[in-house]
């Protein structure tokens, strides 16, 4: 083995560990955040007794489930109830090793190690684990694999609550991946490449895609609240109808573990929204930050966070902000509305597309963003104030209202 491959292996060992630690004790503070935030906005105090200001309540909940004794109905198929929440966990937990969560570190090392030999490494090194060529489409592709784990978690139980929940997040899941997948083919045209380096700069050079491509980002944000089971559509979980949905007969860690994942789908799509969006790690207005150097990695790493940080507080501003929808509506607005919507703006995005590239010949890209945000503001109206006023989001009130008369 050559010493450029040592040190590659060996940096990006470093760099899994780092990460995985990282998003394992950042899940874990996540349910603090959670509870703190909810607190918050119904006017209470929220954890406050394990360590200063609660913060060893993690811990507390962790060591809580580890002794916490193991329950196994006895007519579950005992390998599936096992596996179950480890599918759920793992591909949740392996998506955090694509993202980049800071500007390339310039490395230049030559070492020689006991056992090793000759270590070297020469270069930008990516702050992703692993900079795929697939980058957000293997994001698309591992997300989807979690439904097993779900699915099968409510069969395996063989109870009649378990197995709804598990039904429920199936469809949900599949549909809503759709309108995800769908709503990222303007961003695949705008930057003819899926990497996820490729798509923050191309950000850099013209404006982050929120502005150019704003009805997709509002359809891959309400896809991704579907997709990890958040309020108002966390209906797998219902506790009013399906007492916990898919996780009803799990306890201790295996409980815990749905849990996990949950939070961990959260930070991932709070990371691609930051990523396909808003620039990643892209500090806005500055260009320094593209040179490479260490301080550049470590702000942009904290610019990074601190776009990750908004996403996940906004998942739990929504959670206690809106109601839970019914299932059918939620049905509804994912194969009337968002399929539907995320096909037109892929035509609409096209068509726009070739008029100003290829008719009118606009190669500035500041110039072809402001025009394709002009577009956008249009089509944003028409759909939120023309489209919408009750007869597509809100069908159901006009239909009750109707059998009322």
């Amino acid at each position: 083995m050559t010493p450029e491959m040592k040190g590659f292996l060996i940096l990006s060992i470093i760099k899994m560990l780092v990460v995985f630690t990282v998003v394992m004790v950042g899940v874990a503070m996540l349910t603090l955040m959670e509870r703190k935030v909810s607190a918050w906005m119904q006017n209470r105090r929220g954890p406050n007794r394990v360590g200063w200001a609660g913060l060893l309540q993690p811990a507390a909940d962790g060591v809580k489930n580890i002794v916490k004794e193991e329950t196994f109905p006895s007519e579950a198929n005992s390998l599936l109830f096992i596996l179950a929440p480890a599918l759920a966990f793992i591909p949740a937990l392996s998506l955090s090793a694509v993202i980049p969560w800071a500007a390339p570190l310039p490395v230049n090392l030559d070492w020689r190690l006991p056992l090793i030999g000759a270590v070297s490494f020469h270069g930008p090194l990516s702050m992703a684990v692993a900079d795929l060529p697939i980058g957000f489409l293997f994001v698309l592709a591992v997300s989807s694999l979690g439904v097993y784990g779900i699915a099968l978690a409510g069969w395996s139980s063989n109870s009649k609550y378990s197995l709804l929940g598990g039904l429920r997040a199936s469809a949900q899941m599949i549909s809503y991946e759709v309108a995800m997948g769908m709503s990222i083919v303007p961003l695949l045209l705008l930057t003819g490449n899926a990497t996820f380096s490729q798509v923050i700069q191309t950000q850099q050079h013209g404006a982050w895609f929120v502005l150019p491509l704003t009805l997709s980002f509002f359809l891959f944000m309400v896809a991704g609240f579907a997709e990890t089971n958040r309020l108002p559509f966390d209906l797998p979980e219902a506790e009013s109808e399906l007492i916990a949905g898919y996780h009803t007969e799990y306890s201790a860690m295996k409980f815990s573990l749905f849990f996990i994942a949950e939070y961990a789908n959260m930070v991932t799509v709070s990371a691609m929204l930051a990523t396909l969006f808003f620039g990643g790690w892209d500090i806005p207005f500055l260009h320094w930050d593209e040179q490479g150097s260490g301080l550049a990695t470590l702000l942009t790493g904290a610019v990074m966070f601190l776009k990750t940080f908004f996403f996940l507080f906004f998942f739990m501003w929504i959670r206690w902000t809106l109601p839970r929808f019914r299932y059918d509506q939620l049905m509804a607005l994912g194969w009337k509305f968002m399929i539907p919507l995320a096909l037109c703006y892929i035509m609409v995005i096209t068509l726009a597309i070739w008029i100003l590239e290829s008719v009118i010949g606009l190669t500035n890209p500041h110039v072809l963003a402001l025009a394709l945000f002009g577009l956008n503001v249009v089509l944003c109206y028409l759909v939120f104030f023309v489209l919408d006023r009750g007869y597509i989001l809100s069908g159901s009130y006009h239909r009750s209202t109707a059998n009322l008369v």
